[in-house]
Parts: C-alpha cells; sequence; structure tokens
C-alpha cells in the first residue's frame, strides 16, 4: 500500500484533532481487515480516541473484541468518531473520559471498563504526552515534565495496578513504547527518558505477572502520523516527519495495529517481557 510521505499540516494546537490532519491519517477504517483473532475477548484502551489508540480500537472491533477506550474530555469529538467505527462491527464501544495521571483516575476507568463488559483480557496502556522543547534543556519546566511523567509512566504504572485483580490467566498487556526510548531526540528529552522507563517497565511487569498466566509486552513505534505531531513539534520536523527512516516516510497508525492484535491473541502465547519495533526500519536494541 502506498501513503502519502510528506505533511501538509505543520501546527495544531495541542491535542490536536484527527480532522485537522492533510494528509488524513490510515487508522484501518477501509484497510483493516479482522480474521476473529479476538472474538469474545474484552480490551481497554488508553488514548483511544486518535492515532495509534483508535487504529488499535478498530483492528480489535474487527477481530471480534469488545472494546473501552479512554480519553481527554478535549478529545470528545475523535472519541465519538472511534467509538461509531468499533460498534459498526457488532461488538460493545464504551468511552470514558479520563486524565490518568493519578491512581483515582485509573481506578475509575476500570471500574467503569469492568462495569460495560464484564471484565478485561486485553488491556493497553496508550495515553501519552509529549511537548518538543529545540531550544534545550533550560526551556523544560518542571510543569511539563512532571506532566510528561505523570502521563506516560505514573499512569501506566497506576492503570496495570487499577487493572490487576481483573486480569485472569492469558489476559495480555500491551505498553506503547516509542523508538525514542532507543534513538532519543534532544528536544524530547523527557518524553524519551518516560519512553525507556516503560521498557524496563515492561519486563519487570513481565516477570511479576508472569507466575499467573499474565503476558505483558510493548509496541514501540516510529514516526506515526497521528494529531499529537504537528499539535507538540515545530514545523520543519513536522515537514520532514519520518524521512530519517530506512523506509524513507511516516507510518500510519493502522501499520501498528497488526503488532497489537498478535500480542493480545493466542498466537503470542509465549511472548511476554519483549518489546515489539514498528519503525520504518529504526533499530530497537
Amino acid at each position: 500500500m502506498s501513503y502519502e510521505t510528506t505533511p501538509t499540516t505543520t501546527d495544531v494546537r495541542w491535542p490536536g484533532a484527527t480532522s485537522e490532519l492533510d494528509p488524513a491519517p490510515d487508522h484501518g477504517e477501509t484497510s483493516y481487515t479482522g480474521h476473529g483473532r479476538l472474538a469474545g475477548k474484552r480490551a481497554l484502551i488508553t488514548g483511544g480516541d486518535s492515532g495509534i489508540g483508535r487504529a488499535v480500537a478498530i483492528a480489535y472491533a474487527r477481530e471480534g473484541a469488545h472494546v473501552v477506550i479512554g480519553h481527554l474530555p478535549e478529545e470528545r469529538e475523535d472519541a465519538a468518531s472511534t467509538l461509531e467505527l468499533v460498534r459498526a462491527e457488532g461488538v460493545t464501544g464504551l468511552g470514558v473520559e479520563v486524565d490518568v495521571r493519578t491512581p483515582a483516575a485509573n481506578a475509575a476507568l476500570v471500574q467503569q471498563a469492568v462495569a460495560e463488559v464484564g471484565g478485561i483480557d486485553i488491556l493497553v496502556a496508550n495515553a501519552a504526552y509529549q511537548m518538543a522543547q529545540p531550544g534545550g534543556l533550560e526551556d523544560y519546566s518542571p510543569e511539563q515534565v512532571q506532566r510528561v511523567y505523570e502521563t506516560n509512566v505514573f499512569g501506566t504504572l497506576w492503570l496495570v495496578q487499577a487493572a490487576r485483580p481483573h486480569l485472569e490467566a492469558g489476559a495480555s498487556i500491551i505498553v506503547t513504547t516509542s523508538i525514542q526510548a532507543y534513538s532519543p531526540s534532544e528536544a524530547l528529552l523527557d518524553y524519551a527518558s518516560t519512553k525507556a522507563a516503560l521498557n524496563n517497565l515492561v519486563v519487570n511487569l513481565a516477570g511479576d505477572l508472569g507466575p499467573d498466566g499474565i503476558r505483558v509486552n510493548a509496541v514501540a513505534p516510529g514516526p506515526i502520523w497521528t494529531p499529537l505531531i504537528p499539535a507538540t513539534m515545530p514545523e520543519d520536523k513536522v515537514k520532514s516527519f519520518g524521512q530519517d527512516t530506512p523506509l524513507g516516510r511516516m507510518g500510519q497508525p493502522v501499520e501498528l495495529a497488526g503488532a497489537y492484535v498478535f500480542l493480545a491473541s493466542d498466537d503470542a502465547s509465549y511472548v511476554s517481557g519483549t518489546v515489539i519495533g514498528v519503525t520504518g526500519g529504526k533499530p530497537v536494541f
């Protein structure tokens, strides 16, 4: 499949909206075909309104899973569009407005998900925050660094902690990390460090939860075209986004869907504690 390689949209207000992006990202709306690999499973996806989260939600629904997505109030419009696509597959689709930065917020999210679909078989910790600071170290305010860590690292830990009592043998936890964990950009110093922390967390959680039959893995995306990119990065970086990969282009959200489906499925029954890179050829080691 051929995709546009150069973004036209270069500047939007955070958190951005899918409708603002040119070219329009491919989340699998017409390109993803399911094969029943997750039939009857129940998935909770944070950051499920747009970008990678939307692609995963669509793929899971087309594979037969019931889907609950968490999203910020500012992302309500995108969330509604995602849920319409999910419900079109004849499965349950629920959206919960949540800011994942506190234990209480994650506990409430999990409670609503369990109440709606009866449990959790697949937990996808995908919510993230970044804001590029090309000026250097002195431009990283305490407020920004705190928000990045609270969203990316603490939010993931609180989410898994809240969901743990509802996870049974065979459950799968999938964390979205990043190529930034391996090849960090100076302008994303704080964000990159959180993604490295998440890689470590995945390994430790896999060891902790493995004896109970719960698998924990990560997907490390490369440069993927989502609203977060023009909403958080300088215009010059957006214009060249993805061109430094061996494949020479940015990726589309749907191009990650297969990795998330595999890790959630019984095909990955002996896969735990690993990171799958979907990076356009950039190394993850």
